[in-house]
C-alpha cells in the first residue's frame, strides 16, 4: 500500500485531513492567547506599571521584534532535530508559563508568600516588601512582565513556525492537488484571523471589567486549551510531525542527558538572557543593526558572485524587502502609538457604553475576515483580463494605502473639538485602509520571495524574509516613541486636548514619509518588473 493510498484512508472532515482542523483550533486558541495580551500590553505598561510611553513603546517593540526573530531557531531545531511536533508542545508550555506569569498581580503574589509563611506587604502600586532572614527586600512586579515576555517570545520560537509546517505535511502525505494545499491553508489562516479577532474583544472587556490580571488570565487559558486540543488529538495527525532523526535527538551529550533533553533545558536557561534583551534598549538596538549589516553584506556578496539573471532578482528582494520593512513599521503602529492614541483621543462611547481601547485591536482580523475573500477573487478577475498589478506595484499600493490611513487619522483633529476627541469613526477607517494595505503586501511576498530565490538558498532568504518583520517591529516602536511629550511631561498627566496635536504630528510624519516611498516603489516598479525575469 502506497503512503497516498494509506494517507487517504485517514478521517476527513469537508474534503481536508482531520488533522487540519485539530491544527485550525490549536493555533486558533493559540493566536487568541498572543493577541489578547498583545492587545493589552502597552496599555498595562502604561496604566499599571506606570512606565512612560517611551519605555513601554520600547519594551513592547523589542517583544515583537523578538517574536519575530526567534522562528528562525526554532523552525532549524525542529527541522534537524526535535521534528514539528515536539517544538509545538515545548514551545506551547513556554509559552503557558509566560501566560501565567503574566497573571501574576501584586494581590495574588502577597497571597503566595502569605501562603508560604513569609511576611510581605504592598509597598507602593506595583512593589512588594518582603522580610527574609530579617532583611527586607523590594520586589516589584514588573519584573514578573520581563520574565513573562521571555516565556513568551521562546515559546513562539518553537510553536509559531512548526505549527504551520504541520499543515503542510498533512497534505504533502496526501500528495494533494496545490488547489486544495490552498485550501486547507486558508482554512488555517481564518483560524488565525478568528482568534485575533475574538481575543481583542473578550480580553480587553475582562480587564476593563475585573482587572489587567483577568485579562492575562484569559490569554493564558486560550493557550492552555491550544495545547490541550494539540495533545488530545494527536491521533488526528497520523504521526506526522515525529522527528526525522531520532538517532541526533537521541544522542548523548552528557550521562544520562540526551541532545532533545539539552535543547529543553536550554530553552528554559534562555529565559534571563532573553529578559536582558526586551528590557535593555541599547543591546537590542546594537544586536539589531548588527545582524542588519551582516545580511546586507551577505546579500550583496550573493549578488556579486551571481550571473546578471540571478543578480537582478536578488537586488528585487532587497528592494521588496526594503518597501516590506516600511509598510510593517508603520501598520504595526496598532499595537502601541495607535493604541495610546485610542486610549487619550478617541471618543469611544458607542450607546451608552464606553469600548475598551484595547478592543479596537480587533478592527484589523474582523476586516481580513471579511475582506480576503474579496481581494481574492478581485485578483482572480483582474489575472484573467490581463490587468492584474505585478508584485512591486502591489507593494506601492499598500504604502500609499497605508499613508491615507494616518492621514485620516491625522485630519481627524479636525473634527475633535473642544474635547480632544475624535469620532470613531475615523479610527475604524484607518484601519480599513491599513487593512487593504496588508491583503496588497503580504498574500503576495512570500510567494515571490521563493521565486526569485537562488534554488540552492531559498531556505537562507527566507529567513531573511522573516527576520525583516523582526527589524519593522523595532523601527515601529522607535517611531512611536516620538510621540512623546515635550520636556519629558508625564503624557498621563496631559489633557485630552494636549495629548492628540503630538499625535496628528506622528501619524502626519508617518503618512508623508509612507507616500514618498510608495511612490518611490512605483516609480521604480517597471525596473523592478524587468529585473525579475518573468516572474510575475
Amino acid at each position: 500500500m502506497t503512503d497516498a493510498t494509506y494517507a487517504n484512508r485517514r478521517k476527513h472532515f469537508f474534503g481536508h485531513p482531520a488533522g487540519l482542523f485539530v491544527l485550525f483550533f490549536t493555533e486558533m486558541w493559540e493566536r487568541f492567547s498572543y493577541y489578547g495580551m498583545r492587545a493589552l500590553l502597552t496599555l498595562y505598561m502604561v496604566q499599571a506599571l506606570l512606565f512612560s510611553d517611551a519605555k513601554s513603546v520600547g519594551i513592547y517593540g523589542s517583544y515583537t521584534a523578538l517574536v519575530y526573530a526567534t522562528p528562525l531557531i526554532g523552525g532549524l531545531l525542529a527541522d534537524q532535530v526535535l521534528g514539528a511536533k515536539r517544538a509545538v508542545i515545548l514551545g506551547g508550555v513556554l509559552m503557558v508559563f509566560g501566560h501565567a506569569a503574566m497573571a501574576i498581580d501584586q494581590t495574588s503574589l502577597l497571597a503566595i508568600f502569605n501562603l508560604l509563611g513569609i511576611a510581605a506587604t504592598k509597598d507602593g502600586a506595583t512593589q512588594l516588601a518582603v522580610v527574609l532572614g530579617g532583611a527586607s527586600y523590594d520586589i516589584n512586579t514588573s519584573y514578573f512582565l520581563y520574565t513573562a515576555l521571555s516565556f513568551l517570545i521562546i515559546g513562539n520560537g518553537f510553536f509559531k513556525p512548526n505549527i504551520s509546517t504541520m499543515v503542510g505535511k498533512l497534505y504533502d502525505a496526501e500528495e494533494a492537488s496545490d488547489s486544495k494545499r490552498d485550501g486547507g491553508f486558508t482554512i488555517f489562516y481564518m483560524g488565525i484571523n478568528l482568534g485575533a479577532f475574538i481575543s481583542g474583544i473578550l480580553c480587553s472587556w475582562v480587564a476593563a471589567k475585573w482587572g489587567w490580571h483577568y485579562g492575562f488570565g484569559l490569554a493564558a487559558l486560550g493557550m492552555v486549551a491550544g495545547l490541550a486540543v494539540f495533545m488530545g488529538l494527536q491521533k488526528w495527525l497520523y504521526g506526522e510531525g515525529e522527528s526525522t532523526n531520532l538517532e541526533l535527538l537521541n544522542r548523548p551529550i552528557a550521562p544520562g542527558i540526551s541532545l532533545g533533553t539539552t535543547i529543553y533545558i536550554t530553552a528554559f536557561l534562555a529565559v534571563p538572557l532573553v529578559a536582558i534583551l526586551v528590557s535593555a534598549q541599547g543591546i537590542m538596538q546594537a544586536l539589531l543593526l548588527g545582524i542588519g549589516a551582516f545580511v546586507l553584506v551577505g546579500m550583496l556578496i550573493l549578488a556579486a558572485r551571481s550571473e546578471k539573471a540571478q543578480r537582478d532578482q536578488i537586488f528585487v528582494i532587497l528592494a521588496l524587502i526594503l518597501f516590506s520593512t516600511i509598510f510593517w513599521a508603520f501598520f504595526e503602529q496598532a499595537g502601541s502609538s495607535l493604541t495610546l492614541f485610542t486610549e487619550r483621543n478617541v471618543d469611544r462611547m458607542f450607546f451608552g457604553w464606553e469600548i475598551p481601547a484595547a478592543a479596537f485591536q480587533s478592527a484589523n482580523p474582523a476586516y481580513i475576515i471579511l475582506l480576503a475573500p474579496v481581494f481574492a477573487w478581485m485578483w482572480q478577475v483582474l489575472s484573467k483580463k490581463g490587468f492584474e498589478p505585478r508584485t512591486p506595484v502591489k507593494f506601492g499600493l499598500a504604502l500609499l494605502q497605508v499613508s491615507a490611513g494616518f492621514a485620516l487619522l491625522s485630519w481627524s483633529a479636525a473634527f475633535a473639538g473642544d474635547s480632544g476627541l475624535v469620532p470613531m469613526s475615523f479610527l475604524m477607517l484607518g484601519y480599513l485602509l491599513h487593512t487593504t494595505g496588508e491583503l496588497s503586501m503580504s498574500p503576495v511576498g512570500l510567494s515571490k520571495i521563493t521565486q526569485l530565490s537562488p534554488p540552492k538558498l531559498v531556505g537562507v532568504i527566507m529567513g531573511v524574509w522573516f527576520l525583516s518583520s523582526s527589524f519593522a517591529n523595532y523601527i515601529a516602536s522607535v517611531f512611536a516613541q516620538l510621540a512623546s511629550a515635550p520636556d519629558g511631561a508625564d503624557m498621563n498627566a496631559l489633557s485630552a486636548v494636549e495629548t492628540l496635536p503630538i499625535y496628528t504630528e506622528l501619524f502626519t510624519t508617518i503618512a508623508l514619509i509612507s507616500v514618498v516611498v510608495g511612490v518611490l516603489c512605483l516609480a521604480v516598479s517597471p525596473l523592478l518588473n524587468r529585473w525579475m525575469h518573468g516572474v510575475h
